[in-house]
């Protein structure tokens, strides 16, 4: 499914938004790599400015101070709920933490920011008018998170209580620990990496693009930098990170048969 109308089911990174402390350079910055326009929102927490591709939304920026910014910058994923606040709830009653309580966003959805025991941060996303990202799995869209952790074990106990995911290997990554968490549907929504090298435990971002080696020369070419494009298991993958240190990765699926 490439283009998103209704709220997805619980547990579905369905939204994703970015704390920068140059918004002009920020759009400039992911204009060049993905093609994105902007529309300037306000909310009572402040205003931030919708991404768009043809039209639709696909994430959003919001100003913050450089103090703000704490070590690395990642680009916060969004899991869905139809009821932020209970969810918000379980999610302490499991060892997690909610560092923003649940708020409305300018009529958009009811979210939270939250953490989990390792902690992970993320949102909650509650849709009302807008169910999250509009177009997902296609080229400058959302494709892809999954949480890395040098802990992960507390982890995937965390998620599958609270969302009720369900836990599998992964035979095509041998020698890596790595977990699926999958919707009680069956349905893949990411997974939980196990990695003692990691400095903290992080969800990360994906993202489709149509070439991952132009789309990488043209990170370089914004002022951000660029990792040498390798061809992985599912994708040929790039890390990015932008100019004010968010690291994130693009990837470009093989053709289809």
């Amino acid at each position: 499914m490439s283009e998103i109308s209704i709220n997805q089911p619980l547990g579905t990174p369905t939204w994703i938004d970015l704390g920068v402390p140059d918004l002009d350079r920020a759009k400039e910055f992911y204009r060049a790599l993905f093609g994105w326009e902007y529309v300037e929102r306000s909310a009572a927490t402040g205003p931030f400015t919708l991404c768009l591709l043809r039209g639709r939304r696909v994430a959003a920026l919001r100003p913050v101070s450089a103090a703000d910014i704490e070590g690395e910058s990642w680009w916060l994923p969004y899991l869905a709920t139809d009821d932020c606040d209970a969810v918000t709830e379980r999610i302490v009653e499991c060892g997690g933490a909610v560092p923003v309580p649940p708020s409305d966003v300018a009529g958009l959805a009811r979210t939270a920011v939250v953490a989990d025991p390792v902690g992970a941060r993320f949102g909650l996303w509650q849709g009302r008018t807008l169910p999250g990202c509009e177009l997902v799995n296609e080229p400058d869209t959302l494709i892809r998170n999954d949480l890395a952790s040098p802990d992960p074990e507390p982890a995937r106990r965390f998620y599958s209580t609270v969302f009720d995911f369900t836990l599998d290997g992964n035979d095509d990554l041998p020698g890596f620990d790595f977990t699926f968490l999958r919707r009680p549907d069956g349905h893949e929504i990411g997974g939980v990496f196990g990695d003692p090298t990691a400095p903290a435990s992080r969800w990360q971002t994906v993202f489709e693009v149509a070439d991952t080696d132009a789309v990488a020369a043209r990170a370089v070419a914004a002022g951000g930098t660029a990792g040498t494009p390798e061809d992985a298991p599912y994708a040929r993958m790039a890390a990015i990170t932008d100019p004010f240190g968010t690291a994130f990765s693009i990837g470009t699926r093989p053709a289809a048969d």
